[in-house]
């Protein structure tokens, strides 16, 4: 497993080194999106009951992309923020992920290239099921490179048009890092209790969607999909992102993002500690804000 990752991630290092070593500054296409929301709510004598909230969630998305002949290099990074603060409840995390992904491709002819890709995971903070009974500690589950999710491929890419791609790869190493002692020695994220790594051989499919759906309004959403060759075969891991984003103007924009995720190797931990196995994961941020786009 360890000589194919080191083939696979020397394969792409390769094919990036060679698009670099064509690159001229017409042939890239560079931008990106920062974006910051706030909501608060106040109760003074509300009848209906409820409590003050504040929060606040940051966004940084890039991307720079090369094409010349038959070469294309897509990079893109995805980076999000987001804190809460309800009642007499301490602050808390929303929304944490760190998304790089960079696609190399050569052309075949038609509208496919021979492909490989490099997609990393993780997370800026420590993350908690957050429990809301007095002496009763909240349970950590995540942290900073626990878990990290790596994925080194090659494959073929299909790409009619800059609208959609549909990326497909038969030879896929996937690997998992917890980099946190007392996640790792609980088994966290499918690794061995007290390893800090899991290195999974599969197929892997990529499809991405970036249109704009009408004046103003941006649509991009990315579905990946991977299978293990020798570990249960055939149950899928899944993880689906869409999100819309609508201009009102120059400046203030609102957005709506949704994440669905499945890994049968990622258990759920309740707020009290209790193991309920895998579960689908689904997650909702409606945000209106302040937005600048280059």
């Amino acid at each position: 497993m360890k000589k194919l990752n080191l083939t696979l991630l020397l394969a792409m290092l390769v094919f990036c080194g060679f698009s670099q070593n064509k690159q001229d500054s017409s042939y890239w296409k560079k931008g990106g999106m920062t974006s910051i929301s706030f909501s608060q709510t106040s109760l003074t004598n509300w009848s209906g009951g409820g409590d003050n909230a504040i929060s606040t969630n940051g966004q940084l998305n890039l991307f720079s992309n090369f094409n010349k002949g038959k070469n294309s290099w897509e990079n893109t990074l995805n980076m999000e923020y987001g804190m809460v603060k309800q009642g007499d409840q301490g602050v808390r995390k929303s929304i944490d992920k760190i998304d790089f992904v960079t696609k190399y491709g050569y052309k075949n002819g038609g509208e496919w290239y021979y492909s490989a890709l490099l997609d990393f995971k993780t997370q800026f903070a420590k993350g908690y099921n957050y429990s809301n009974t007095a002496g009763v500690d909240d349970v950590k589950v995540s942290n900073l490179f626990a878990p990290a999710y790596v994925t080194l491929s090659l494959g073929m890419d299909y790409k009619p048009s800059e609208v959609f791609s549909a990326y497909i790869s038969p030879i896929t190493s996937k690997m998992t890092i917890v980099n946190d002692d007392e996640l790792s020695n609980q088994g966290a994220f499918g690794v061995d209790p007290g390893d800090k790594f899991r290195g999974e051989f599969g197929a892997f499919s990529k499809l991405a969607v970036n249109k704009n759906i009408m004046e103003n309004v941006n649509l991009k959403s990315t579905l990946d999909l991977f299978t293990n060759y020798t570990d249960n075969f055939g149950n899928i891991d899944v993880t689906w992102q869409v999100m819309v984003n609508m201009k009102v103007n120059d400046f203030l924009t609102a957005t709506v993002n949704t994440s669905l995720v499945y890994d049968d190797d990622v258990d759920y931990i309740d707020k009290s500690g209790n193991n309920k196995g895998p579960k689908i994961q689904f997650k909702e941020i409606i945000g209106i804000g302040l937005a600048y786009k280059f």
